[in-house]
Parts: structure tokens; C-alpha cells; sequence
């Protein structure tokens, strides 16, 4: 057993898992300002599918935000 190699593949995974809760988060995050900067119709729609959620859980997800209080992200750049 190489155990060196285990231990590089279980970083690579640990950093990887903690990669994508960041995007994650960063994507709930801009689809929630997103929503609250427009009144547009179809806009959920439309974060749906750019996103691959349901509309469903766009809803629970502004649901979500709106009773944490979260505020819209500043502009990055």
C-alpha cells in the first residue's frame, strides 16, 4: 500500500469538497441578489436555469435568506 499516494488523494478530495461549498455558496449568494435586484417576470425562471435548480428550491432559497436577514453581496472587481 502506498500510503503517501492515499494521503495526496485525500488532500486532493478534502480541498476539492471545500472548493466546491465555496462556489456553492458564492452561486446561492449572486442568484439571491440577482432576485432582489429585479421584479421581472420570469426571473426565477431564468435563475433557475442558469443554474440547474428547481424552481422550488430558488424559492426555499430566497425563503431561506430573507429569514437569515442575508444581505446583497457587495460588487466584486
Amino acid at each position: 500500500m502506498d500510503i503517501a499516494k492515499l494521503e495526496l488523494a485525500a488532500q486532493r478530495y478534502r480541498d476539492a469538497e471545500e472548493a466546491l461549498e465555496a462556489a456553492r455558496s458564492n452561486l446561492q449568494a449572486e442568484a439571491v441578489a440577482a432576485l432582489r435586484q429585479t421584479d421581472e417576470r420570469g426571473s426565477q425562471a431564468q435563475v433557475a436555469r442558469i443554474t440547474g435548480w428547481t424552481r422550488e428550491y430558488v424559492r426555499k432559497l430566497i425563503k431561506k435568506a430573507d429569514a437569515e436577514g442575508q444581505e446583497v453581496p457587495a460588487e466584486q472587481g
